[in-house]
């Protein structure tokens, strides 16, 4: 990942809402959820909601796909995971093996890398 990649993810998911539809959507997996589900999951009235997915969207970090009449939005765990590999990159001088937040998040990113596996 380059950086000014890292800095659009990173902006995109530095408001409340969009936050919290990323997080909503990392957990539906990656089949995704409808936008209605997630206005009303979420209590966001559409308009807005459009306008987080839309920046969501720019940065890379979700997709959208049509099924019927509802638009389906998935997270994109590859970028979630380049990200997080670009945040640590170079954690404790390099050895990542001596970063315990780094060694934390090792079994979180091997799950996302086998759900992406399987759906590609």
């Amino acid at each position: 990942m380059e950086q000014t990649d890292a800095v659009a993810a990173l902006a995109a998911l530095a408001q409340d809402n969009r936050l919290a539809v990323y997080r909503l959507l990392v957990q539906a997996g990656p089949e995704g959820m409808a936008a209605g589900s997630v206005a009303e999951r979420l209590g966001l009235a559409p308009n807005t909601l459009t306008f987080h997915f839309d920046r969501l969207r720019a940065a890379g970090l979700v997709t959208v796909r049509r099924d019927g009449r509802s638009m389906i939005y998935a997270a994109r765990f590859d970028t979630m995971n380049s990200l997080i590999g670009y945040l640590t990159d170079n954690c404790c001088g390099g050895n990542p093996a001596q970063c315990a937040p780094a060694a934390a998040c090792k079994p979180a990113i091997k799950r996302a890398k086998q759900r992406t596996k399987q759906t590609a």
